[in-house]
């Protein structure tokens, strides 16, 4: 029987299928076209070529007559798809959208994207909907009822107000060496070992290193930093107690800044964070002398980013922190290279937020003083 649609493919056509083909930037169904003109302009049956592309005798007698009738470009090309009917109108829409970002059921932590469907079936929104439709309707409009975000919000009050704007103040004097400001906090990190030794990177390889490891324990790095003299120090401890403190308190005045007159410190609201501790860690006289060089300035409860020391802690980790060190000794070591070469740079941070940007950008925040 002969063929009532004979495919027969000029050079620049031939050209342009053989490039398609070669190329493999185009979409899987335009390529196995693209190979079916090309058998069915050499002669081969409809059968031979169906089998050849694996897809059925009636795929490849379509694409003959779509070349016949339309040419190449209509051949290669899919038809338009006419618009599917919306399952939801704008009010039911709406109300998906409300029902989404209210409460869940009774018994249920969240909206599912069924319990959803069956919701609005219930309250007869609609006759009968899918999950599916639910979750792409929700994914239109932007809206993600399984997620939750974790954020401290701060109650602002005078008294966040008054901590504010006093650290705030003090970062914008100028720099005393004889009244240093310096930024007090800490941090766990948790020491790990390698249970088998990393492969180092190769030509076109990355470095490989095995998903198991080894818990060594935990320890307390006590950070202190001086933005305006591009000063730090990080002091590695087994634990973060009371007498921990005091004794980084009585370093601060009798090591790194024996000339100062007062210092005044940054420290957020931690329980260890008070002059007391020096009363329990030392004799009374003792811890008297020590707190008469010193000057507390505390940051505002839940806002702990007023400490520039976690700049300066966020950058220990990036730079030197972010890999698997076995024990305290290595990383001791390891902090003093990093601390050296950062003093020697003298390298600080840029704070540019002042009081007076805190009552343009905070205003809503502030309390009614009026």
């Amino acid at each position: 029987m002969a063929k009532k649609y004979i495919v027969d493919l000029n050079e620049d056509e031939v050209s342009q299928l053989q490039a398609i083909i070669k190329k493999g930037k185009h979409k899987a169904r335009t390529i196995t076209r693209a190979n079916i003109l090309l058998m069915a302009a050499e002669g081969e049956t409809d059968q031979a070529i169906a089998s050849t592309v694996r897809a059925h005798v009636a795929t490849v007698q379509r694409i003959r007559e779509k070349f016949v009738i339309g040419g190449l470009d209509f051949a290669l090309k899919d038809e338009a798809h006419p618009p599917k009917p919306t399952k939801l109108d704008e009010k039911q829409e709406a109300f998906l959208i409300a029902t989404a970002c209210s409460n869940p059921p009774e018994g249920r932590v969240r909206w599912t994207m069924q319990l959803l469907a069956d919701h609005l079936v219930n309250l007869g929104i609609i006759d009968s909907i899918s999950d599916k439709t639910i979750r792409q309707t929700l994914k239109k409009n932007e809206i993600k009822p399984w997620l939750k975000e974790q954020w401290c919000i701060p109650e602002v009050n005078a008294e966040y107000v008054f901590r504010m704007e006093d650290v705030l103040d003090l970062y914008n004097e100028p720099y005393n060496p004889k009244k240093p400001t310096v930024c007090l906090d800490e941090r766990p990190y948790q020491l790990v070992e390698e249970v088998r030794l990393p492969l180092p990177p190769e030509p076109d390889q990355l470095e490989r290193y095995d998903y198991e490891y080894k818990r060594n324990g935990v320890v307390n790095l006590f950070a202190l930093f001086e933005p305006l003299a591009g000063w730090r120090h990080i002091e590695v401890t087994q634990r973060r107690t009371k007498v921990d403190f005091a004794k980084q308190l009585k370093e601060l005045v009798d090591v790194h800044y024996r000339d100062a007159e007062v210092i005044r410190l940054v420290v957020d609201n931690l329980n260890i964070h008070t002059p007391s501790t020096l009363y329990e860690a030392f004799t009374t006289q003792e811890a008297r002398r020590i707190i008469q060089k010193l000057e507390f300035h505390y940051t505002p409860k839940h806002a702990s980013w007023l400490n520039q020391v976690e700049i300066e802690l966020s950058v220990l980790s990036r730079q030197c922190l972010e890999r698997r060190i076995p024990n305290a000794e290595i990383l001791t070591s390891e902090i003093a290279a990093w601390e050296k070469q950062r003093n020697q740079q003298k390298a600080s941070v840029y704070w540019g937020f002042q009081t007076k940007d805190a009552r343009r950008k905070m205003q809503r925040l502030y309390p009614d003083l009026t």
